[in-house]
């Protein structure tokens, strides 16, 4: 779809005259070419580290590989892998040749492969060797597969073997890549957003919207070229590759990567890096909950969803509340270390931000205390993401014509300006802090092969560790199966074959009908309580 970018690019212009993602790379090996900026920390501690130097050199190199490859500005590469030192040297290499990097979540499967490829008409992938498979066979559109040596890490229990090249083979002659000219409102990265739409959403991030990551998102977070980030969330998300990398890279600071967090050895891995930030999220709380902490740390500031004054005395450390999306690039809305918050808090609007609370049914502002829907104001490419990918209907539904994000989020405004989490919209999951579409698990069940299925609604259901899970209400259809037992097995093998596994319905119950509501809607709130009554999941 074609793109006004009159106004944003006259702001980025002069905002970001003569920066791009590479360039402050360029600027930090220069002014800082000794401090780390990445420092892998796989699970066996033998930690890895990249000056800012040997970052810059090395993208370079690899940038050379992709450009030998064929890859040229705007051509979109997937990387499809959990967290590596690979991916991330893969992404910022990519940004160097103009090319966009494709995060894809490792969690999907089937499907959702050949939508993620096929939709960005990736011209090739960057994956580990237990995803090659399923890369092969979903991704076919793809013109090559490169695979690193090892699964974050782990090594594989069989060589890979095939049509498919060694990570360090893209490995080149820095040189031969042309020079390229800051363009600071070039697409730089694509990440997929389910939200509460049946397929995902593609969101594209400039490199403008780097830089403002960098720089509004570090200062809110009081991040210096001292602070260390742990980021143990994927990288395929907007924390991870915003909060912590782009966030290191604003302020020259350092970001410590994991393959997946452990419970055992955060503390352990705050004391090694000096770690001095950590996003923070329910999970992470549950795990911890039975870990000692150090009596001295120098863990500073932990960014989480709200305002929980106990964690500060748990932890020993500062909760910064925010609010942000894949949408808005990084926070939104922030606390600080100065004012005194109230106890629940996202804080007030980010600046830079301009937010609304908006009544959904007649586009009125709402009143103080009012619940209404979080509406955002910004630059697109700058502040705001760019545009969902060749999805033209999503643009126009999620913005006004005055050109206003409608988050989908509920909140209301309390007193002295600070917002509040209403309640959400619940047919959207979030399901240990990942968003799951109700509709797209809907209409996977009912492509179960042979049938059986009239009608079927997902909702959520509480689960200690993950907050909610997902659970699949029934009605039979013509040609279903009569013995119940079997007939959920084969839904939810269905499922599995077909969706990311924290989409994958943890249960299926069978009803004869569902409770109705204004006009013959299901009353998904009378589902949700009719699955809290059921017997515990296994």
């Amino acid at each position: 779809m074609a793109v006004d970018l009159d106004i944003a690019s006259a702001a980025a212009q002069f905002d970001y005259a003569d920066q791009d993602i590479p360039q402050r790379l360029r600027h930090w090996a220069r002014v800082r070419p000794d401090h780390p900026f990445m420092i892998w920390e796989p699970h066996n501690g033998e930690d890895l580290r990249w000056t800012y130097e040997e970052f810059d050199e090395q993208t370079s190199r690899i940038a050379a590989g992709l450009y030998a490859k064929g890859v040229r500005k705007h051509d979109k590469v997937m990387i499809h892998a959990e967290n590596c030192p690979e991916m991330v040297l893969a992404w910022y290499a990519c940004a160097k040749l103009g090319a966009v990097g494709v995060t894809t979540n490792t969690r999907c499967v089937g499907g959702e492969i050949e939508y993620f490829a096929s939709h960005t008409e990736a011209v090739g992938v960057i994956t580990q060797p237990r995803f090659v498979d399923q890369i092969r066979q979903h991704a076919k559109g793809a013109g090559w597969i490169v695979v690193t040596k090892d699964n974050s890490g782990e090594l594989p229990d069989t060589p890979v073997a095939g049509d498919v090249d060694d990570f360090d083979s893209l490995y080149g002659d820095a040189s031969s890549v042309p020079e390229r000219p800051a363009e600071p409102m070039l697409p730089a990265g694509i990440m997929f957003t389910s939200g509460t739409t049946s397929l995902p959403k593609a969101v594209v991030h400039t490199h403008a919207n780097a830089l403002w990551s960098g720089t509004s998102g570090a200062s809110s977070m009081g991040m210096d070229g001292d602070s260390v980030y742990l980021g143990f969330l994927p990288f395929f998300h907007v924390n991870c590759q915003s909060w912590a990398f782009w966030g290191a890279l604003g302020v020259g600071g350092t970001a410590v990567l994991q393959p997946k967090f452990s419970a055992s050895r955060f503390w352990k891995v705050v004391e090694k890096h000096q770690v001095t930030h950590s996003s923070m999220i329910p999970f992470v709380f549950k795990a911890i909950a039975m870990e000692a902490v150090p009596e001295q740390h120098s863990l500073k500031v932990m960014p989480m969803g709200i305002i929980w004054k106990e964690i500060a005395g748990w932890l020993k450390a500062q909760p910064f509340a925010s609010w942000g999306m894949t949408e808005t690039v990084t926070h939104a809305t922030r606390s600080d270390f100065i004012h005194d918050w109230p106890q629940g808090s996202i804080g007030k609007p980010t600046p830079g931000y301009h937010l609304a609370v908006v009544n959904p049914e007649t586009g009125e502002p709402c009143r103080q205390g009012e619940i209404g829907e979080l509406w955002v104001h910004g630059v697109r490419g700058v502040n705001l993401f760019l545009e969902y990918y060749k999805n033209p209907e999503a643009m126009a539904k999620s913005f006004t014509p005055n050109g206003w994000f409608k988050t989908g989020d509920m909140v209301h405004v309390g007193e002295e300006g600070n917002f509040y989490f209403s309640d959400r919209d619940k047919d959207a999951l979030k399901v240990g802090g990942e968003n799951v579409s109700a509709r797209q698990v809907e209409e996977v069940c009912m492509q179960v092969p042979g049938g059986g299925i009239g009608e079927v609604a997902v909702v959520a259901r509480s689960h200690d560790m993950l907050d909610m899970v997902p659970v699949a209400f029934v009605i039979k259809g013509w040609g279903a199966p009569e013995d119940d037992a079997a007939f959920a097995d084969t839904i939810i093998t269905h499922c599995k074959a077909n969706l990311a596994d924290f989409k994958v319905p943890r249960a299926v119950y069978f009803v004869d009908d569902f409770p109705r509501a204004t006009l013959e809607k299901v009353a998904k709130n009378h589902l949700r309580e009719m699955a809290e009554a059921m017997p515990p999941l296994g």
